[in-house]
């Protein structure tokens, strides 16, 4: 198998700015933000809000995993309990409703927890009226980013984009209604893991979600207000060549978010 990998999750975030440049932001183009999935969609979304001159905030949902392999995402959970299951969830061993139940109580907990930590940097912001560009790092089972999707509908978002450097087509199509624009720069075919795609993709800390809130997190002030014009020194424009994948003679389901 051969993959197109980013560099990082920076570099991802910088062509999804070229992206939007290229097609625009939206209609409220006074006022849009950027609405990223913690944790690794906070550096995408970090990019977003610098190179559009955004405010940056988070959105909170987590997938709910299943019984003997937690990266495979039964579904996720809003930040209001709202549960979405994928289309398969019913045929997992052991995934009965007390199960979903009780791991939709467990990542409401950790849902809690990050919001009494990045709530602390930033309040909430209002997002009614306004274009929201929600993001993450990448598409899996599209669960987290469907279950974000309708939080921000119900909280009166006015137009709602989603920018994602990478996603298995069905999913796109599976987001497509809930939403009034996509923009993702890869859509393989070949998908199993978000971070397949990448050259680096290490964990994402709550401190560095907090960095880049307290950077990002309020209305553009210490930017020029329509964007940088280039990304930082070091962060390239386009993806790496592309080379071969190691990948392991049965491929595993689908896992992430």
């Amino acid at each position: 198998m051969t993959s197109l990998f980013f560099t990082d999750r920076e570099q991802a975030g910088w062509m999804l700015v070229e992206r939007l440049r290229a097609h625009g932001t939206g209609r409220d183009t006074e006022k849009p933000i950027v609405l990223a999935i913690p944790r690794g969609g906070v550096e995408v979304g970090a990019a977003l809000a610098r190179g559009l001159g955004c405010e940056l905030d988070v959105v909170l949902s987590r997938k709910l995993r299943a019984p003997h392999q937690p990266e495979l995402a039964l579904g996720a959970v809003s930040e209001t309990g709202e549960v979405y299951l994928n289309h398969f969830a019913s045929a997992v061993t052991d995934a009965g409703d007390a199960y979903i139940e009780a791991e939709r109580l467990r990542q409401l907990e950790e849902i809690a927890r990050r919001k009494a930590v990045f709530r602390g940097i930033r309040p909430q912001a209002d997002v009614r009226g306004r274009t929201v560009i929600v993001t993450d790092d990448g598409l899996a089972t599209g669960a987290t980013m469907i279950a974000a999707l309708r939080g921000v509908k119900a909280a009166g978002a006015a137009e709602i984009i989603v920018a994602v450097p990478v996603a298995a087509p069905d999913r796109l199509e599976a987001i497509r209604p809930l939403c009034d624009r996509i923009e993702c720069l890869v859509e393989p075919t070949d998908f199993w893991a978000v971070g397949q795609f990448y050259r680096r993709f290490d964990q994402v800390s709550d401190d560095r979600v907090c960095e880049l809130l307290r950077d990002f997190g309020l209305p553009a002030t210490k930017w020029d207000r329509g964007g940088a014009t280039a990304p930082p020194r070091g962060v390239t424009r386009s993806c790496a060549s592309p080379r071969a994948a190691a990948r392991p003679d049965r491929v595993p389901p689908r896992s992430g978010r």
